[in-house]
């Protein structure tokens, strides 16, 4: 399991710095991530992507819920009283709840992509001034480590705080 470490930089070459230094300490390059205004580029580093921008994730997880159990309502009411005609078995449940499921992840995901992520709104002011965001995905038992290491060679990152877990696959 990773934990998302959050640091703040002033500047491109100080993250480029401590991307360095986490590489020597074998943390991935795919698991360091960078967040910074529109403005200012961001040569040579790992540009957070849409899912760690946006509020996808936390989108298509309510979607899954939400449609599944719509879905799951939809299934009983077609069950109990179907149309005239028509005998309808229990699988009928389960397949309204997995199509209610894969739709509403489907809509609440797209809509949740136009949504800034709101586990970065401490940070929009940070950003908004010109500093950078790392993003650090590290290995729960190196989490103390890769903490002082930044502290203790970069004085000039601002420890931000550690997501308790993160999503396997973003």
């Amino acid at each position: 399991m990773r934990r998302r470490l959050y640091f703040t930089v002033p500047d491109v070459a100080s993250a480029r710095r401590i991307r360095d230094e986490l590489l020597l300490t074998r943390i991935e390059d795919g698991h360091i991530h960078v967040l910074a205004r529109d403005d200012v580029p961001l040569p040579g580093l790992h540009e957070a992507s849409i899912l760690q921008k946006t509020d996808f994730v936390h989108g298509a997880e309510t979607g899954l819920a939400v449609g599944g159990g719509l879905g799951i309502l939809a299934g009983l009411v077609a069950v109990f009283f179907p149309p005239a005609g028509v005998d309808l078995q229990l699988v009928t449940i389960l397949l309204t709840a997995l199509i209610g499921a894969a739709f509403g992840a489907w809509v609440a995901s797209m809509v949740a992509s136009a949504i800034p992520n709101s586990r970065l709104k401490t940070f929009e002011a940070a950003i908004a001034a010109g500093r950078i965001l790392m993003m650090v995905d590290a290995p729960s038992g190196r989490v103390e480590e890769i903490r002082k290491l930044v502290a203790s060679h970069h004085p000039e990152a601002m420890n931000s705080g550690v997501e308790p877990t993160i999503p396997a696959f973003p």
